[in-house]
């Protein structure tokens, strides 16, 4: 997922300082003077690759000196692995092994990388705007306000250019660095304290950096799925759906990995299976899907690759991909035979089944723990941390449905809102019992959202409440058409 496309660049980072003419064909032209937003996401995901790399190295100093074998090897291997391929990935993104530049590559090899490109951004940024420079490309978008949707065009220069190559660099690192590294050490490190039945802290803080580390990842997915889906629109989320974001992804992962640690501490090897299948699920759905479809391998992944090297590349997006899903939704599906390799379609079938599906596995895992723990846990009120955890991931799935409900930034474009589809599901119920034995409604009530064909540049969003029985029907057509 990692490799999506550089068509999902964030110009939209741009701050407006410019002024606006219109064009013979409608179009706003926007000539942008420079005036460039501080590269805040690529300072985040230095900081928290840099504090967790730091963290990992004391803890296993620690470790090492309490002669801790298996903590210490287990902790070495979740902290270089995604150090590692966060190199690869900084190397091959920015294409540094066919430029002169020595000093950035013997860094990479030091670990260091995330700290020069940060420092190159930064350097970019503070350059931007003292001398006026020629415009590179014109971005095309579509903006969206007060129900109205005007299409603009953006200047674009090199330091704009420049940034945004940073910081899609920055979010592909950050999501492997999530799920590659953050992920597999929380766990380890919950399990840890749960088995040495003591806390230190060292070990806390590390705990604490990996799970906002986790949360800014699935944060990123988010986002970049929102940037794909609505390619034409000029996004921009406000603070309310970032905070949104941020408890639903926050409490879905937490509730995940406590979910599965509790449960190692019972039954450990069974542990191994679950986690196995799960991946092993994720991984093969995709190739599954695209050999159902017989479609072929895309060939624009990388100009000098063979196919063999395209089926390597394509499986470690599919492994990422597999490992994002394990632990939260990826909020994006891959689909192999397509130039982007995301599918660009929303199934939100899929989301329903997913946080079903993850719902009643954490409950079982949950249950199974509350009978097979040891008596390390008589002095935990055992049914209380349980009701916690489910409640806690109800709490996520609300926040979720609440982002899509009011604080989505291309929600003026859902023909049917989450509160259409649950009044819509209320009134099938209503009438089912009305029926008694009658005959069942021929169609599916299970929520869907789809987009209305946009007609730009005016944008006028049905009104949904006051027509909802004439759409009843038309939701379930939509979901029985996805």
């Amino acid at each position: 997922m990692a490799e999506v496309g550089d068509h999902v660049e964030n110009i939209s980072d741009v701050e407006q300082s410019h002024h606006e003419t219109a064009s013979e064909n409608g179009v706003m032209l926007v000539v942008n003077h420079s005036n460039i937003q501080p590269p805040f996401s690529v300072v985040l995901a230095t900081l928290l690759y840099c504090a967790e790399f730091v963290c990992a190295a004391v803890l296993c100093n620690v470790y090492h000196k309490s002669d801790d074998d298996i903590w210490m090897g287990s902790t070495i291997t979740f902290m270089l692995v995604p150090a590692v391929l966060t190199q690869l990935a900084l190397t091959f993104i920015h294409r540094d092994l066919g430029r002169d530049r020595p000093l950035v590559l013997f860094l990479h090899l030091l670990l260091l990388g995330p700290l020069i490109r940060c420092f190159e951004a930064l350097v970019v940024y503070f350059k931007a705007g003292k001398e006026e420079e020629p415009y590179v490309t014109i971005s095309r978008k579509i903006k969206l306000k007060k129900d109205q949707a005007t299409p603009m065009e953006w200047e674009i220069g090199h330091s704009e250019r420049k940034l945004a190559t940073h910081r899609n660099a920055f979010k592909r690192t950050a999501v492997i660095q999530a799920f590659l590294g953050s992920t597999p050490q929380l766990t380890l490190q919950l399990y840890a304290n749960i088995q040495e039945k003591y806390f230190l802290p060292i070990r806390l803080t590390l705990m604490v950096i990996c799970l906002i580390s986790i949360t800014y990842g699935a944060l990123v997915c988010s986002v970049l799925a929102i940037n794909i889906r609505y390619d034409d629109y000029k996004v921009r989320l406000r603070p309310a759906a970032y905070l949104c974001m941020i408890l639903w992804r926050g409490l879905e992962i937490a509730t995940r990995v406590t979910s599965l640690v509790l449960f190692s501490s019972a039954l450990t090897y069974w542990v191994i299976l679950v986690g196995l299948g799960n991946l092993l699920f994720f991984f093969l759905q995709p190739w599954a899907e695209f050999w159902s479809r017989r479609a072929s391998l895309p060939d624009n992944v990388e100009k000098n690759f063979s196919k063999l090297g395209t089926t390597v590349v394509l499986s470690l997006v599919t492994f990422l991909y597999a490992c994002i899903n394990v632990f939260c939704w990826s909020a994006v599906q891959l689909d192999l035979g397509h130039r982007d390799l995301i599918e660009m379609k929303q199934h939100w079938g899929r989301l329903a089944a997913y946080y079903g599906g993850r719902f009643l596995e954490n409950s079982v895992l949950i249950a199974l723990w509350y009978f097979y723990k040891s008596d390390f846990y008589s002095y935990v009120c055992a049914p209380l941390l349980v009701a916690q955890l489910l409640i806690c991931y109800s709490l996520a799935v609300l926040f979720m449905l609440l982002f899509y409900q009011f604080c989505h930034p291309c929600r003026r474009l859902f023909r049917h809102n989450v509160h259409d589809c649950l009044a819509c599901v209320c009134c099938c119920r209503r009438g089912v019992g009305r029926a008694g034995e009658g005959h069942p409604h021929s169609y599916s009530t299970t929520a869907t959202m789809v987009l209305v064909p946009l007609e730009p540049p005016d944008l006028q969003p049905p009104d949904l409440t006051s027509q909802l029985g004439e759409h009843e029907t038309a939701i379930a057509e939509d979901m029985e058409a996805a």
